[in-house]
């Protein structure tokens, strides 16, 4: 009966944190492996905005925060995409990902992006673009 007993309040307490963990949630801010550090505020409708800090640049310019706009589906598995008009270069990054749940229990966003650069001439355009992933992961709140 002890046996039978401990094998239910281990299953139960497994449930209970799968379900907890399980959602993910894009509010708040995040950082990646390069350090570059967004924050984002969604709502209920799925629209995104925020700001993202990039740490790394090709520019010469001085790096600024700039802002970023998406959407996200409202799912379990959380399904987004956004894009960042960087404020200190004429570029353009498109992101889409997804939030997942890791063992621990923290929330992981894996993400692809297209950085698409201004170029002079149509000749240049083969180079205008570039191809890359990010894995970010949430970042603590700070206390207010």
């Amino acid at each position: 009966m002890a046996l039978h007993s401990t094998i239910l309040l281990l299953l139960a307490a497994n449930t209970l944190g799968v379900e907890h963990s399980s959602k993910c949630h894009l509010s708040g801010t995040w950082k990646n492996e390069l350090g570059s550090n967004m924050t984002i505020d969604s709502s209920a409708n799925g629209r995104l905005s925020g700001s993202y800090h990039t740490a790394v640049s090709a520019t010469n310019s001085a790096i600024t925060v700039s802002p970023l706009e998406g959407l996200q589906h409202l799912e379990e598995k959380v399904t987004f995409g956004f894009t960042v008009r960087w404020n200190f270069t004429d570029s353009v990054t498109v992101f889409t990902g997804q939030c997942f749940v890791d063992d621990k229990g923290d929330a992981v966003l894996k993400t692809t992006w297209l950085l698409r650069s201004n170029v002079h001439t149509i000749t240049d355009d083969w180079k205008a673009t570039q191809v890359g992933t990010n894995t970010f992961t949430r970042q603590p709140s700070k206390a207010s």
